[in-house]
């Protein structure tokens, strides 16, 4: 299986935030900090990565996903491709044979997204070696540069994750997001991991990735600094985990009124798509404690962290062995 770090420590791929070192975490969040400047001016981009291409494999849809990474792309310089992957796959052509055509194209980069889980890892697996792979969510398994976008929100908001209680409140389980934000937050230290949930959408092994577990809301965000709601992700349901929407949101929906158990100074996220009503009330969603929509925009710069960060340790190694 292809690693994601090279021997000297430096990005390969990003494919997960599961055992990526803390100060490779930290260094990534440092670099997106100093692309936030770039995305301020009104000539948005430098030229990192200019005369690189990259390609967007998309086999599930997706907006702000999508989005952020061609912005991304964009905003560094290079030449991006959005594939559609629906019409290919009708014409009958295997995924290997598509990977072989597109790097024949003289792709750098492949960004991933498929809703089977280990999809960008096997992609990782058959390309040639100057090839990086970014996972973009696969299936239930990982999203790690949502996880270090959030991650980089937390930080601009709160500082140090030392002292921070976290609580990601929802369905767990089918949350790919979740896992690598549990991974993520662990790897940076943070001093206290929840997830609040009822039992039938928790994993069974979730207490071995390094969380406290709530099955009350009240209880789970009592004194905590951060609250990531998820959103229930019915596509990925299988039977009745679930009595309906309604009774879920009676007992785990974020209201005003449930918030005020958490810190005051508590901020609100959300990966979206946000179900209003469901998981979160729009005045809490649309409130001043909500910083939704900042995730939005710093996930172009943490992209272009990651970006630049994988293809600039290849042009370093192929430095290193001229």
């Amino acid at each position: 299986m292809t690693e994601q770090i090279d021997s000297d420590g430096r990005l390969r791929h990003f494919l997960t935030t599961e055992g990526v070192p803390g100060e490779l975490l930290t260094r990534i969040l440092d670099t997106a900090e100093s692309f936030t400047g770039v995305i301020g001016k009104s000539v948005k981009k430098v030229p990192l990565l200019r005369g690189r291409t990259v390609i967007n494999l998309f086999f599930e849809s997706s907006t702000r996903t999508r989005t952020t990474f061609e912005l991304a792309a964009k905003r560094l310089s290079a030449d991006v491709l959005n594939v559609n992957v629906a019409t290919t796959t009708t014409k009958g052509e295997s995924l290997l044979d598509m990977l072989r055509n597109l790097e024949a194209m003289q792709a750098d980069m492949f960004v991933v997204r498929h809703n089977e889980s280990g999809a960008a890892a096997y992609v990782a697996d058959h390309v040639g070696e100057e090839v990086a792979v970014l996972n973009a969510g696969d299936g239930r398994h990982a999203h790690p540069t949502q996880a270090m976008l959030d991650a980089f929100t937390i930080r601009r908001h709160k500082g140090a994750f030392e002292p921070l209680r976290v609580a990601i409140v929802g369905d767990v389980l089918h949350s790919r997001v979740a896992r690598s934000q549990i991974h993520a937050l662990n790897g940076l230290g943070a001093g206290e991991v929840r997830v609040i949930a009822p039992r039938t959408l928790l994993p069974r092994d979730i207490e071995g990735l390094g969380v406290h577990v709530h099955h009350d809301l009240a209880s789970g965000l009592k004194d905590v600094d951060v609250v990531i709601m998820l959103r229930l992700q019915r596509e990925r349901m299988e039977g009745a985990l679930l009595p309906s929407e309604t009774e879920y949101y009676q007992h785990y929906g974020l209201s005003e009124e449930r918030l005020a158990t958490a810190k005051p100074d508590a901020i609100v996220m959300h990966p979206g798509p946000i179900n209003r009503g469901v998981e979160i009330d729009s005045a809490v969603a649309d409130g001043p404690r909500s910083v939704i929509l900042e995730q939005v925009t710093n996930g172009i710069a943490v992209r272009m962290a990651v970006m630049s960060m994988v293809l600039g340790s290849r042009a370093q190694a192929s430095v290193e062995e001229a």
